[in-house]
């Protein structure tokens, strides 16, 4: 007999209007490359063919994950399973060699450049989903999207996404190109999008693959973990905010446990029952990890529960540090 987490293992959730099929849970691979401590490449590579094995179909990635390991990583870990995944990829952020951010490059010339390079570290012919991971001030989007749509003609690319745009740069983009989705921020601390970015999708056909669901491992007790975790830095985690979230936290879990589940499996079913046609991306880095959000599938909440974390959970603090929330096209109001 087919248990209820091999049921939704079955369901598939489409992209916009002209995407692809993909399970309803993505795997985001951000984090096996050191953004948030140390990490095992061995494990990520295991968790990866476990995610796979599961079902899971999409992977995200950025070309500026550890300055191209994650890329490679990912590259590795589907050799011989390229069939059965779809890679989603974020390109643009411009990077120093130690390590600094120096802003995003959208230029057409650029963009080929970007993506001849993912293609060579991923060792694939094609990228099914690339995106650029944020807005290119000095570029307008119509360029950046003409010259991704060139990469769609040539066979290099299969659909377009985007990344943290806001609802005017989303209708731009839109008229040069079918967008299938936009990848954003939302968790039950993090829900800026329903006021006027999920609307705009639903108008326009395209779908949301939805991360930091978890709000970087806020929503489960995680804390950052030595000098290389960056949300040390980040304004929910240091201080006064930091502390004060605390409470929050440790209500979800009061509640998590009264209803047999875990933080995490409690603020994933929150997004599925939230926003049913979209796919959360959450950043497993082990089996272990991946094994408890797989579980949310088999969990979901209620309306009346839905409605009663949301009156448990309030986060002080944004989502990035000031000047990254300025620069951010998605929070321009």
């Amino acid at each position: 007999m087919a248990t209820q987490e091999t049921k939704q293992a079955q369901r598939t959730v489409k992209l916009g209007s002209t995407g692809p099929e993909v399970f309803p849970l993505g795997l985001g691979c951000m984090g096996m490359s050191g953004m948030y401590g140390a990490t095992d490449d061995a494990e990520s590579i295991r968790t990866i063919h476990a995610a796979i094995d599961r079902g899971v179909t999409l992977l995200d990635t950025g070309d500026f994950y550890g300055m191209g390991h994650n890329e490679m990583l990912v590259g590795r870990a589907i050799a011989g399973r390229r069939e059965r995944v779809q890679l989603s990829v974020k390109f643009g952020a411009l990077r120093g060699p130690d390590g600094s951010w120096m802003g995003m490059d959208m230029r057409p010339a650029a963009v080929k450049t970007f993506a001849a390079y993912s293609l060579k570290r991923l060792g694939v012919d094609v990228i099914d989903i690339y995106r650029p991971a944020r807005l290119d001030p000095a570029v307008p989007i119509e360029d950046t999207i003409g010259a991704i749509a060139d990469l769609v003609k040539a066979g290099y690319v299969r659909h377009i996404g985007l990344s943290e745009m806001g609802v005017e740069t989303l209708r731009r983009a839109h008229r040069v190109h079918p967008i299938v989705d936009l990848q954003i921020e939302y968790a039950v601390s993090t829900r800026g999008p329903e006021a006027a970015i999920f609307p705009a999708l639903n108008e326009l056909g395209i779908s949301a693959t939805l991360y930091g669901v978890l709000s970087r491992g806020l929503l489960t007790g995680s804390k950052p973990k030595g000098q290389g975790d960056y949300r040390a830095y980040l304004p929910r985690f240091a201080g006064a905010n930091g502390e004060k979230n605390q409470d929050s936290v440790a209500a979800l879990q009061r509640f998590a446990q009264e209803r047999r589940m875990t933080p995490g499996q409690l603020a994933i079913a929150w997004v599925f029952a939230r926003q049913p046609g979209f796919v959360p991306v959450v950043g497993a880095k082990t089996e272990a990890q991946l094994d408890d959000a797989l579980g949310a599938l088999a969990r979901p909440l209620s309306k009346e529960d839905v409605a009663a974390l949301e009156s448990l959970v309030t986060i002080a603090g944004d989502r990035y540090g000031a000047e990254q929330m300025h620069h951010l096209d998605s929070e321009r109001r």
